[in-house]
């Protein structure tokens, strides 16, 4: 095991590493003015010769590139002299729209994108491995139609148009819940949760249905096993031959896609909080992207990149947690 978790953890090394490779290209190589589109549309002509001047320009690529990864790793100034910014670890550049070093941005607005997917997450688990189940135990018979038939109708919805309707249906008509707006959990946990209910149903909506069919199909397969059959032949509860010999060995696909939907969702669902105006780090992407900050749109970026390869690392290893036949 500690072997194994030694080569992944090198390979998830590589794997960033070339992501920064990547990345640099794009956002550094490509453009023809990397300056100008790391200044931001709000720039001015003395201000672009500063930028510049901190970005190291002038210099060779593999030097730029060598001061990029540096500041990722131990971080990195930007200019010389008095004039110089100072950008702590992790670098992932500078916001000269915001005048703060990128990391600075992510960490205040992660927050915001953290509760969202974790809250999402657990409903969209809850619903989809529910109705997957349910289905599967139930296969063939009206039950599953319907829900099979609800799933696809609720994953052919885009998440703007759920979002729209929850917010005109829930809060302008019914006046249940007021509009979605950010409070901190350790100020006010139920004003957090509330406020963040709908998104969680937006996303939920999304990604359930999704869920409850390959969970559904997982266990359709796995309860035709053998030892399942072995399991109720030795007058084992039915609880117990579902939930131990049959979700437990089916959650292997599932986890799979946990992790990637998961990984993506901790760097920020753009659509979802720019609707419910959640000030995360989709909402941070999407105003990067039409402010041309260069800069904040190569850190989310990495961020994302980031998140991914850890979740599939993690879940790598949690397969033989939930699967007792996976042996590292």
């Amino acid at each position: 095991m500690i072997l194994y978790l030694g080569r992944r953890l090198l390979g998830v090394l590589g794997i960033l590493l070339a992501i920064c490779a990547i990345t640099f290209t794009i956002f550094y190589l490509l453009p023809n003015d990397p300056a100008g589109a790391a200044c931001g549309k709000t720039c001015s002509p003395e201000r672009l010769a500063d930028v510049k001047a901190a970005m190291g320009l002038d210099k060779p690529v593999w030097e730029q590139f060598g001061a990029y990864l540096a500041g990722i790793f131990a971080g990195r100034d930007y200019g010389s002299g008095p004039s110089a910014t100072h950008c702590g670890f992790p670098c992932l550049g500078f916001s000269y729209e915001y005048s703060l070093p990128v990391w600075d941005l992510l960490v205040d607005r992660l927050p915001v994108s953290v509760s969202l997917a974790l809250g999402a997450a657990v409903l969209w688990l809850v619903l989809g491995i529910g109705a997957g189940v349910a289905s599967a135990l139930r296969k063939g018979s009206l039950t599953d139609k319907a829900l099979m038939v609800l799933s696809v109708g609720t994953a052919s919805l885009p998440v703007y148009f759920t979002s729209i309707m929850l917010i005109w249906g829930v809060v302008r008509t019914l006046g249940w819940l007021p509009y979605p707006a950010y409070h901190q959990f350790t100020d006010d946990p139920f004003g957090w949760a509330s406020n963040l209910l709908l998104p969680w149903i937006a996303l939920a909506l999304l990604y359930a249905a999704q869920y409850a069919r390959q969970s559904r199909n997982s266990m359709i397969e796995t309860l035709a096993e053998p030892y399942v059959r072995t399991a109720r032949a030795k007058g084992l509860p039915a609880r117990t031959v579902t939930v131990k010999h049959g979700l437990r060995s089916g959650m292997t696909p599932i986890l799979t896609i946990f992790g990637i939907d998961l990984g993506g969702l901790l760097a920020g669902a753009v659509i979802t909080e720019s609707i419910f105006g959640l000030p995360g780090v989709g909402r941070l992407f999407y105003d990067g992207l039409l402010r041309s900050d260069q800069p904040v749109i190569l850190g989310v970026t990495l961020l994302a990149a980031f998140f991914i390869v850890v979740a599939n690392l993690l879940v790598d290893l949690l397969y033989a947690v939930v699967d007792p036949r996976v042996r590292y």
